[in-house]
This record gives C-alpha cells, structure tokens and sequence, in this order.
C-alpha cells in the first residue's frame, strides 16, 4: 500500500489531519503510535474499507522530519525564566505548537526577582499553554513532566526541544534530546564546559538536527548592520573591541557557598536539579536564579552575557581561538563563587582568516573610557560593544543593538550602510524553526554556538583561576596551567555523564 499524505486531500481534511497528527499530548494521540504499528492500522483500516487514516509525511520521512506544511511539535525542557521568554517567542508563530514540558519543580515563585516578576515552573506553564491554544486548536493538550528523560521517551509526536536549563544541564538536556531525534534549541552559554561544546556541535552534526544557540541578539536587523559596517570598513583596520555589562552578582553579600540546610520547597525534586553535580543540602541561594552565582552550576556574569556582547567581534571578524586569556577580578571572595566584577583579556593571533586583535571584557559595574563625542548618546551605553579602528569608533548597543559612528570626535547616529552581505531573517525564533523544516541551517547553529561558547568559557576559566592562561586550540589544553584539566573538561555524578 502506498500511504496517504496530506498532499492527496481536500483542506478541510488536512486540518484535520494536523490536529489528529500532531498533538502530541499524554492524552492518547495519534503522534504516541509508533511509526510501525501506525503504517499497519492504517493499512488495516483500508482494506477493511474503514474510513482512511492519513499518514502524515513527517512520520513516512522518518524521524526529525518536518513537512514545511505541518506544525512543530515542540516540548519545553526548563520552565524558569528565560523559558518564558523562549515559550513567547515560538508561540507568535502559527505553525509552531508547544506539547509538553519538563522541570524539577512544580511551582516556583520568582515574583520578587528584579527581572522575573512572575511564578514559573511546569504547572504554570502548562496552565499557560493550554489557555494559549484553547481557542486556536480545540483540545490540545501540554503534557507536564518532572523528568525530561522521561518525557522524550513517552512523548512520541516531540520534534524539537527548547531548552532553558540552568547552565551546568545544558550539555546532558541537548545531547540526550539530539540523539533521540530532536531538533534543539538551546539556551547561551551552549554548555558548562569546553569539552561539552566541542561534543555538542559533533552530536549535532551527527544527527543532522536544527539547531540554534539563545544569543536572541544575534538575528537583529542591528546586529547584521554592525557586521556589515565593520567588514566595510567604516571604522578602517579594527585594532581592539571593548565589551561590557553592567551586570553584578544575585547574592552580592554572599562570601562563602552556604553550609546551612534549607527544606526543600514543596513539589521540587531536588536530586534531579542538581543533575550532574555532587549533591549537597538544598538553600535558597541557589534556586531559583541565583545559581549563576556559583561555578558548579553557572558561569558568572561572563557566562551569562558573552555570548550576546562578545557575538559581533566574533562574528564580524572571524574569531576563533585566542592565544592568552587573562583575568583580573573585582571583590573576589570564595574560589567557588564568581567575583563581583571582572576585567578579562582576550588576545587572538593572527592565523588564518583570524586577524590579530585585542578584546576586553567588564562587568560588575566596571566599563572603559568612551570615546569624545558619546555625550548625547552616552545613557544608551551602560551596556556595548565598542570597535576602536584606525579611522574611529563603532559604538552598539548591547545584544546586537544600534550601531554609532564616531569619527574625529563627531558622532554619526546613521552611518551609511554597505551593501547588504548578511542574511536577514524574521527573528531569531523563526529561523530556527525554519531549520526544523528542512531549510538552510539556523545562524546561530550549534556550530557557531559552541565556537562562540568555547570563548566565553576560556574567559570564565581565567577568571576562576586567576592570572594570564596560554591556550592551544588544537589539543584543548592551557600549556602553562595543567591544573585546569578539570575546568576544561568537567565533573560528573554517576549516571549524569555527558560523553
């Protein structure tokens, strides 16, 4: 029998053939019969001159395969904060719909965050999901998990992952989500270490999934501007890049990790937060958010921020590997704990297509002398990027925004722009669902991704060490300091290993 697509069948049939297909929640869809036993009931259901079953081409082509006519099922692995912000971007698209989400915890209230304002966790965005597309697809369902393992076992219909983790699961969340087929969409800094990025990028293009990085910034109209400006040569050769975020600690008065024992709140597992790290007593220092304070679990301000505010010199100028990274820290105060601010080194050499130049990072508060002229704009910059060139200055907003000309101490709000050269795209959500569906790779793919990730973390390994780190790409080693082979290449608890 030749099976029946959704090409051989009226409109009002294909959408019922979408809803039948492609919901994917724990209620008994079709999406939860495996691609065997489907073919044979619906070969069955002919020949006993039932009305017929139609196949959708997603599961005649094979597992990851999206028909550019059908939706992505989506699932949701993470339901904290920035997944909220990811939950809204992939819902403005019609043919996107979310069927299911993971998380540790039930509930979690981050409503007296500065940044958050809201409870999140897998019950409220399960409530959330459900009320989005009550009217826009009758009853659909989001299936709620504790265990996102769990999840992408049970739940069949699932073709692509966004996950919104804290930083030390992201690497077990994508590889575990790639190798079962899954296109993923993951949160920045792409892993916790650099073993990870390398292994992540591989298992992507192992599997031949879609992919994307979380650096929303990276698909600004603003952000392609800078690139073009910058490889036009607006600013001439491009000497040094200055990068910073006013961004400080969660835990400001912190001074150690604490010692003390918290009980854990009500509906949070709190073993299968923890993941891969040893165990140790739960406290509300760590969750929610506040994990980015510590280097078991986060990557500190630079990990949080560098792969937005260090994206436009790495892509601009084709950076790969600098040769020395060197740190100097603000209010240190426990090895464990990122500092209160930080001034990093990256010197890259000349190799290749990778010029020789000089990036500084800040953060904490701390930022570099502005050039003469800034004046009238100078309150957009608590946040940039900052290119120094031969012939002036390109100033950005940070995460990809405006870009400023300064020029002989005049500012050029609009500088004329070169002939466009990089691709624009609708957002950043939209071209990687684009990816899902068979289209050019998303611009921030995990390839770029982890390059861009490997950077930041040599960063983060010199703050967390101390001093200046001599760096060989090629075997993945610090020559001068054999003591960061740990850093470099991560711990894990039994069961959690990433390989």
């Amino acid at each position: 029998m030749t099976g029946i697509t959704s090409d051989n069948i009226s409109h009002n049939q294909k959408s019922t053939a979408v809803d039948l297909s492609m919901n994917g929640s724990a209620s008994g869809k079709l999406s939860q019969v495996n691609r065997r036993s489907f073919l044979k009931k619906a070969a069955t259901g002919v020949a006993a001159g039932m009305a017929f079953q139609i196949v959708p081409r997603h599961v005649l082509g094979g597992k990851g395969f999206v028909p550019p006519s059908e939706k992505i099922n989506i699932a949701m692995i993470g339901c904290g904060g920035r997944a909220r912000g990811n939950l809204k971007g992939v819902m403005q698209h019609a043919d996107a719909q979310v069927i299911a989400v993971a998380d540790p915890a039930e509930e979690t209230d981050t409503k007296n965050l500065r940044i958050y304002r809201t409870v999140n966790g897998r019950i409220p965005f399960k409530s959330e999901i459900e009320s989005f597309y009550a009217d826009k697809t009758p009853n659909h369902g989001c299936a709620e998990y504790e265990d996102f393992r769990v999840m992408l076992d049970r739940e069949e219909g699932i073709d692509a992952v966004m996950i919104s983790t804290p930083d030390h699961q992201h690497a077990h969340n994508a590889v575990h989500a790639m190798r079962s087929g899954k296109h993923c969409y993951c949160e920045k800094p792409l892993t916790h270490n650099i073993r990870e990025a390398r292994l992540v990028s591989k298992v992507a293009n192992e599997m031949k999934v879609a992919t994307q990085m979380g650096n929303q910034g990276h698909s600004r109209e603003t952000m392609a501007q800078t690139i073009e400006l910058i490889r036009g040569g607006v600013v001439g050769e491009v000497t040094e890049v200055h990068s910073w975020v006013p961004t400080k600690r969660w835990n400001p008065e912190l001074m150690a990790p604490p010692t003390q024992k918290e009980s854990v709140p009500k509906g949070l597992n709190w073993d299968l937060w923890i993941g891969p790290r040893a165990m140790r007593p739960f406290h509300s220092a760590y969750h929610p958010v506040h994990w980015r304070d510590f280097w078991e679990f986060g990557c500190g301000a630079l990990g949080d921020f560098a792969c937005h505010d260090m994206d436009s010199p790495t892509w601009a100028l084709n950076l790969y590997a600098p040769a020395t990274v060197e740190a100097h820290c603000v209010g240190q105060t426990h090895p464990d704990l990122a500092p209160q601010g930080t001034i990093c080194y990256f010197h890259f050499p000349k190799s290749g297509d990778q010029q020789e130049l000089k990036i500084t990072w800040y953060d904490g508060g701390v930022m570099p002398e502005l050039p003469e002229g800034v004046d009238p704009v100078r309150n957009r910059y608590s946040r940039g990027v900052m290119f120094v060139g031969s012939k002036g200055h390109l100033l950005c907003e940070g995460a990809g925004g405006t870009p400023r000309l300064i020029q002989n101490g005049e500012l050029i709000e609009k500088p004329e722009l070169p002939p466009a050269s990089i691709l624009r795209v609708q957002d950043h959500y939209r071209d990687w669902l684009d990816a899902c569906k068979g289209g050019r790779p998303a611009l921030s793919n995990f390839e770029y991704g982890a390059r861009l990730t490997e950077i930041t973390l040599l960063g983060v390994m010199a703050v967390r060490t101390g001093g200046k780190l001599e760096w060989n790409h090629d075997k993945m080693q610090v020559t001068n300091a054999p003591d960061t082979e740990e850093i470099i290449n991560g711990t894990y608890r039994k069961g959690w290993e990433v390989s």
